[in-house]
């Protein structure tokens, strides 16, 4: 723990040590400005300034994206600023030591002037002119509509760029993440151009001032040298000259390279790759074009008057690379056709064990009919967007993340029907009237507007099918017209709720076991396998999820089954004491403001239920015996206590004792299969009570 945090430590020292040097360096910069600078000194800068414009001009040539440099404008602008911060600092020791000698300024600028002028300030100042008319008129220009260009498209084409990632999200080609990441790099990439239309005034800028600069060192170095220094004209002109244009060499030299960069990184447009690589596939394409050059560079070496071996040399090359293309091309053709062959064998081969993948059943699955799948699955639909909100909110009640839930088109269905399939089995089918609005009506008032009478599809109650033109009317009237898709989703999500135990597959238990606090990953050790395998800890929560019991408190559970996992193996008497450990938690589920609404089951039928439980010589249950007419009896008589209760809309449980309490629910959930029924020792402390009646 204590070497994490030294290691912490260290990295955040590293960090604001960057952080602070990059100030530093800044402000290094603009003393350069106001402070005079050795000769020496004037050369490491000088040989700075080129070396990182050497370094921008690599990366602008290697990176794949335009995006992968989204710091260059900053980068240019500190690069612009040392430049003039080092012409500032020329300038000074020029006019004030320019009559020492060539060295004054520096060796850096002397070796320029002595290379570039070969002794005569006449061709530096011609190359100097001529390299300023590149960087300015040429590069700079190209490279600033560029730009321009480009940043008033990239903002023009945003909002179709975020629609068309809106509509990627909510047909479901993409998730959540991909969506911010896609509108993330769209953000970034408009505010990239955008910051390169205003960097490339930057280049032109230097460049102009880069020309200002040395014109006023010729000038006013002349002026000075014949004033102060008592120089001959002649002299004067030939030190001060050589001087400022040698500093004008040097500082244009890494500006041409930074504009050329520019220009490179602009124009690399929507292309993926790097430079190099774009520009030898691209070619490389048209070997044709290759070899007819070779063949006017033939013919141009043998033209009189013009050097034979410069032409016949380049001709030679471009010859030689389109054959060597046109070889490359018609082996790789060669291979495409060979792979073809391969993958069409292994197609037919795979064809042959296709029932493999038939076998596979998708685990939740919605067929639509042809008329509403058109309305439904339509990129504009919100549908998949509320299925994953809907899977969400089952993850975080029920403690568990049911499988994803495909969409698909069935011819076989019905137009307007859909079916509802889990694990292959149609487990739920109805029908939607498109155009129409869903109004559950119950055993209350019908509404006034026409509409066809019809059963809600998920909890069979009654409803009324109302065009949707009368929306609003109806909602001045106090009924809640229901759409559509919330129609489909509410049957959705009741066959997933009663199809819970069935969705707990032994991979989603293992992944949730896998999440656990190292503490409860020793606790699961010394139960499994010793006291209870892995199925069987997956019994007990599927029986847990049957009765629509959230498993969200996985380590509650774990240490119920740590403590009764020692003296019984049943899974049904384990699941029974996991049950009373959740107390406050089922109770705090079926609650409405810590209020809990029971109806008990009478004397007569505690007494029946408990006659029928058959056991061994050692007191354990092991059959349920009743006979059916008593199930006959007790079904009316909860019908007459339950039926009044649900119709006016209370949220209520059946309460019993322990040791019959599985097999009232095993005989309820025939006839009302959303009933919780508890135990009295599943009653946690501090609930209140409020008693609905009996079953007597």
């Amino acid at each position: 723990m204590s070497a994490t945090k030294a290691a912490d430590g260290g990295v955040e020292l590293v960090l604001g040590q960057r952080d602070a040097g990059l100030a530093v360096g800044v402000v290094a910069i603009l003393t350069i400005l106001f402070l005079p600078l050795p000769s020496f000194m004037i050369d490491l800068g000088l040989a700075l300034s080129i070396a990182l414009s050497i370094v921008i001009l690599m990366v602008a040539l290697w990176i794949r994206r335009p995006l992968e440099f989204s710091a260059f404008p900053t980068v240019l602008l500190i690069a612009t600023l040392l430049r003039l911060s080092l012409n500032v600092a020329t300038t000074r020791l020029i006019l004030s030591q320019g009559a020492d000698g060539p060295n004054a300024a520096g060796h850096v600028i002397a070796g320029f002037a002595q290379f570039v002028m070969g002794g005569q300030f006449v061709i530096g100042i011609i190359v100097f002119i001529i390299l300023v008319t590149v960087n300015f008129v040429v590069i700079t220009k190209g490279a600033t509509r560029i730009a321009e260009v480009g940043a008033r498209f990239t903002l023009d084409s945003l909002p179709g760029k975020q629609m068309a990632v809106d509509a990627d999200l909510s047909s479901g080609a993409i998730d959540e993440k991909e969506a911010i990441r896609r509108r993330r790099e769209l953000e970034e990439e408009s505010q990239f151009f955008g910051a390169m239309d205003g960097a490339s005034k930057f280049v032109r800028g230097d460049a102009i001032a880069g020309l200002i600069i040395t014109a006023v060192n010729i000038f006013g170095g002349v002026i000075i040298g014949v004033t102060q220094y008592d120089l001959p004209f002649e002299r004067a002109m030939d030190t001060f000259v050589k001087l400022s244009v040698g500093d004008g060499l040097v500082t244009q030299m890494p500006a041409l390279i930074v504009a050329l960069a520019a220009g490179l990184l602009v124009s690399k447009g929507g292309t993926q790759g790097s430079t190099e690589g774009i520009i030898i596939t691209q070619f490389g394409n048209y070997p044709r074009a290759l070899l007819f050059a070779g063949g006017v560079m033939a013919v141009l070496a043998l033209a009189p008057g013009l050097p034979l071996l410069p032409f016949a040399a380049i001709g030679g090359i471009l010859t030689s690379v389109s054959i060597a293309l046109t070889r490359q091309r018609e082996a790789g053709a060669r291979a495409a056709a060979t792979a073809k062959t391969t993958q069409a064998v292994t197609a037919e081969e795979q064809s042959r064990q296709s029932i493999r993948e038939q076998l596979k059943t998708t685990e939740i699955e919605i067929c639509f009919g042809k008329q509403i799948s058109t309305v439904l699955m339509r990129p504009s639909s919100d549908l998949s967007q509320r299925v994953a909100k809907m899977r969400r909110k089952f993850a975080k009640q029920y403690g568990f993340v049911v499988p994803e839930i495909k969409l698909a088109e069935d011819l076989s269905v019905p137009s307007k029907s859909y079916q509802i399939k889990v694990h292959g089995t149609v487990v739920a089918s109805a029908e939607l009237r498109l155009g129409d609005v869903l109004v559950v009506v119950g055993d209350g008032p019908k509404p006034d507007t026409p509409g066809d009478e019809t059963r809600e599809p998920a909890f069979g109650m009654k409803a009324i099918w109302v065009p949707d033109i009368f929306t609003n009317a109806l909602k001045r009237d106090g009924y809640v017209p229901v759409e559509n898709t919330s129609v489909l989703l509410t049957h959705v999500a009741e066959v997933i709720r009663n199809s819970l135990a069935q969705l707990l597959s032994y991979r989603d238990l293992r992944s949730l076991l896998d999440r656990l606090d190292p503490e409860y990953r020793k606790l699961l050790d010394e139960i499994c396998p010793s006291q209870i395998s892995y199925s069987g800890l997956q019994g007990v929560l599927k029986m847990l999820l049957a009765e629509r019991i959230s498993i969200r408190n996985l380590h509650l559970i774990l240490e119920a089954v740590a403590e009764i996992a020692p003296f019984s193996r049943k899974a049904e008497q384990i699941t029974e004491h996991v049950r009373m450990r959740l107390a406050s938690q089922i109770c705090g589920d079926l609650s409405e403001n810590n209020c809990l609404k029971v109806v008990r089951l009478g004397n007569k039928w505690e007494v029946a239920f408990h006659q029928a439980l058959r056991r061994d010589p050692k007191g354990e249950v092991v059959e349920f015996d009743i006979d059916p007419r008593l199930i006959e009896q007790f079904g009316g008589d909860l019908a007459r206590v339950i039926q009044p209760l649900m119709d006016a809309g209370h949220q209520f449980v059946l309460v019993t004792a322990a040791e019959t309490r599985p097999y009232v629910h095993t005989v309820t959930e025939r006839l009302y299969g959303t009933l919780p029924v508890l135990s009295h020792l599943e009653i946690s402390r501090g609930v209140q009570i409020q008693s609905l009646g009996s079953v007597s």
